[in-house]
């Protein structure tokens, strides 16, 4: 293992692949730039998969604050970076951020994760050392909100669908990601993103049926997706506010 790689940061280009009919980046794609980030920077200091995987342990992803001051544009150079800020018991904190060259913030977040030993199928201590190795850093300048999510009493349920293999990531689990594209079907097309609220509750695994509940606020700022088990229990939350709102 290595020590003291504290802010991993790593260059980027919009891609074709990741922007929307509007040529800027989707959210999505914003999302899962800061999970490969995550990625990155723990391969960096040999906290990585295979690491993990020999010790039948797992980061799972509990919550996720994603703040947006704007979508880069196609073919814009960016600069993504990530930086845990604590660990206590099982839990990890890690913020993120994107940026132009220039320096202006695109978009920052906050993030909850929990160290899970997936053998015994419960939670483990975060080993003491990690903060040394991560070499901890100060907490992002932001309004931070709860990680809970509330679900608006009013949700009406749409269609029920099916978990399919492009859904799944390595841990054969829906990906964190997968959760808010599916969310995204419920909301205007040209409503934009300016904070995005995400709580994982329980994992979906293929064949699994998802029943989605949608909830609008009274003007129309505020969408909640709960996206839930036949017996009504959440695999997860989504919270999508209105830019400016």
């Amino acid at each position: 293992m290595k020590e003291g790689v504290s802010v991993y940061t790593f260059d980027g280009r919009v891609r074709y692949s990741e922007v929307g009919v509007d040529s800027n980046m989707t959210i999505e794609s914003l999302l899962d730039y800061f999970q490969d980030a995550s990625i990155f920077h723990s391969e960096e200091v040999g906290l990585g998969a295979d690491y993990f995987k020999e010790q039948h342990l797992a980061w799972l992803l509990s919550a996720w604050q994603i703040c947006v001051n704007r979508r880069p544009r196609l073919c814009e150079h960016i600069v993504i970076g990530t930086a845990p800020y604590d660990f206590k018991g099982f839990v990890g904190l890690r913020n993120f951020w994107m940026k132009t060259k220039e320096g202006e913030v695109l978009a920052y977040a906050n993030s909850i994760w929990s160290l899970m030993d997936v053998e015994k199928q419960r939670p483990a201590k975060v080993e003491a050392d990690y903060g040394v190795i991560y070499h901890l850093e100060e907490k992002y300048p932001m309004e931070y909100a709860p990680r809970k999510i509330p679900i608006p009493a009013d949700g009406v349920a749409m269609e029920p669908f099916a978990v399919r293999n492009h859904h799944l990531d390595t841990n054969h689990h829906v990906n964190n990601g997968q959760y808010v594209r599916m969310a995204m079907d419920y909301i205007p097309e040209q409503f934009e993103i300016g904070q995005l609220r995400v709580e994982y509750k329980n994992q979906a695994v293929l064949d699994d049926m998802v029943y989605p509940v949608a909830a609008v606020n009274e003007d129309r700022t505020l969408y909640t997706v709960s996206l839930n088990r036949e017996d009504g229990r959440p695999y997860s939350i989504v919270e999508m506010k209105k830019a400016g709102a």
